[in-house]
């Protein structure tokens, strides 16, 4: 009897309690509630007591235990200045991408790693380049940080002074990264530009665009700091004193390595090196591997011999060839300059529009075409007014520039400033009764603007 009494009191127990005795909790749910628990308090020192048993015995049972691991080391730390828990820390991160592999990106790891090196001077100095190495190696897609960026090439840089590595492989690495700078720029200056234009044609941005459009300016101003730290990093390293005699040294022996020639040409025509050496390369890498490369150094080089049309037909052909958008864009800047010191603005414009198509964050393009709209407004208007407001045209492009280019932000923000101030004022407008009405041009800008409001 007692026995019957026993199991019917169990039984209903058991129903009045639900789910919560139906499946008893495993160890590992115990043993983590132990470290989780403290951990989300930020009671750091009481979860840490727990930590290494979770590690050992369940390291797979939630991806949490890595998380809230890895705040709680930072804690130690950054706010404790506990140096010892580093090598937690970072195992911490290793642990997680072991574990969870699926849920978390390899190359954020790494390259946090990499950069924790760095910053609490952990290892040599090849070492710390080599933990950066690995992980751009390992997955660019995801080595995103500039800060990382900017320490990986400042390191190489570092150990050629050190004489522990050679000119060409700081070369080759500065090609690497900058291709990453660009590629994230083009990136965030996609997702930024409807944003722009839908500005422009009167339309509200939502509150959810305006917090994405103010993260893409921000970011794009990000990666216009790393790339102008790389470029004093590369310093005079990269100086035409310095580059010509390098590639001259070596041009006998390296005459038939079209990629090298490669390199070194693109690399004297970005410093504008004045030498018969890039006249040289141009004619050889042509007579090796004509393309879009050998075409475009030809028209470099036919420019410079003031040979304005021959250039062109050679940058044409090296616009068609060529299937790198970033080096399209350079091909297309180049036709642009050579139609705008012809003062053909509206063909020049064409191909700044195309220098954009293919890379976004070319605030360069904005830049000259807005040069352009500010040089042509005395003929661009039947009345002063009509002419003078050119200027809000103009100095609109120049917003587009500091927007997408954060390395020419400060001189076009200048340049927008100073064509706002020769647009109508708010007299001119009153006086001439131009408020919100629309102003055309029928010139070859085209298009017209709206004047603002009293």
């Amino acid at each position: 009897m007692k026995i019957r009494l026993l199991v019917f009191f169990s039984a209903l127990f058991l129903s009045f309690s639900g789910n919560t005795f139906a499946q008893a909790p495993d160890d590992c749910a115990i043993t983590l509630s132990y470290f989780i628990e403290p951990a989300k308090a930020k009671n750091y020192e009481a979860a840490l007591k727990h930590y290494d048993k979770v590690i050992k015995e369940c390291p797979k049972s939630s991806l949490a235990t890595y998380q809230y691991a890895v705040k709680m080391f930072e804690y130690f730390v950054d706010e404790k200045k506990d140096e010892s828990k580093l090598k937690d820390l970072i195992q911490a991160w290793r642990l997680r991408l072991e574990n969870f592999p699926e849920k978390t990106s390899e190359g954020e790891v790494l390259t946090t790693i990499a950069q924790l090196k760095y910053d609490h001077n952990m290892g040599t100095k090849e070492e710390q380049f080599k933990a950066f190495d690995e992980a751009f190696k390992k997955d660019p897609a995801n080595f995103t940080s500039g800060k990382s960026l900017y320490t990986y090439f400042s390191l190489a840089v570092d150990l050629f002074n050190e004489k522990k590595m050679e000119l060409q492989e700081i070369f080759s690495l500065y090609d690497v990264v900058q291709a990453k700078i660009d590629q994230e720029k083009n990136n965030l200056a996609e997702k930024l530009t409807p944003l722009m234009e839908k500005e422009e044609a009167g339309t509200e941005l939502t509150e959810k665009e305006q917090r994405a459009k103010a993260v893409y300016d921000n970011n794009l101003g990000v990666y216009a700091t790393v790339e102008s730290s790389v470029n004093g990093k590369l310093g005079q390293l990269a100086d035409c004193e310095n580059l010509v005699p390098f590639y001259e040294k070596d041009y006998e022996s390296k005459k038939n390595d079209i990629e090298w020639i490669k390199a070194a040409s693109n690399r004297l025509d970005a410093k504008e090196c004045e030498t018969s050496l890039s006249s040289k390369l141009a004619v050889r890498l042509h007579e090796l591997d004509p393309s879009s490369t050998s075409a475009y150094l030809l028209g470099k080089q036919a420019e410079a011999e003031g040979k304005a049309s021959r250039a062109l037909e050679y940058f044409n052909q090296a616009a068609e060839l060529e299937k790198d958008n970033s080096k399209k864009a350079r091909i297309y800047y180049s036709i642009a300059e050579n139609y705008r010191k012809k003062g053909s603005f509206g063909t020049a414009r064409t191909y700044y529009n195309k220098m954009l198509e293919v890379k976004p964050s070319a605030g360069i393009a904005y830049y000259k075409i807005g040069t352009m709209y500010a040089e042509s407004a005395n003929n661009c208007g039947t009345t002063v007014f009509e002419k003078r407001a050119m200027n809000w045209l103009a100095a609109d492009m120049m917003d587009k520039a500091a927007r997408v280019d954060g390395t020419i932000a400060s001189n076009a923000r200048a340049a927008a400033d100073s064509y706002r101030q020769r647009a109508p004022s708010k007299t001119d407008i009153f006086n001439d009764n131009m408020q919100g009405k629309t102003v055309t041009f029928n010139c070859w800008v085209g298009g017209s603007i709206k004047v603002p409001n009293l």
